[in-house]
């Protein structure tokens, strides 16, 4: 099992930047893929961005060249620095850890609101 405790959200102006940490339990090496989704209301939950245990990223069309996803394997925490932030940038961001056999765990959520 993996628990996946997030932090880092909040409210900032459009423009402006935030980075949310996510700290799994386990070494983060072991996990196959890390990422962050999120969910505004309405919408599907979407993926943001996403690195694999061997360093790999992946991210949405729609924040690429503003955010980025980095890892600090010693403290076991990935990071979503999130630049240029956007109103429709406002969601709940969910980190995401995905193991050997494909099971998913889940971070409790943390909400980013960006006010125009």
């Amino acid at each position: 099992q993996v628990q996946l405790v997030e932090s880092g959200g909040g409210l900032v102006q459009a423009g402006g930047s935030l980075r949310l940490s996510c700290a799994a339990s386990r070494y983060i090496l072991s996990i196959n893929l890390m990422g962050w989704y999120r969910r505004t209301p309405g919408k599907q939950r979407e993926l943001v961005a996403a690195i694999t245990s061997e360093g790999s990223t992946n991210y949405a069309d729609s924040v690429k060249g503003r955010f980025i996803i980095s890892r600090d394997i010693a403290k076991n925490t990935v990071y979503l620095q999130m630049n240029s932030l956007k109103p429709e940038d406002t969601a709940v961001y969910y980190c995401i850890g995905r193991v050997t056999g494909g099971t998913n765990y889940w971070g409790q959520g943390t909400q980013v609101t960006v006010s125009s």
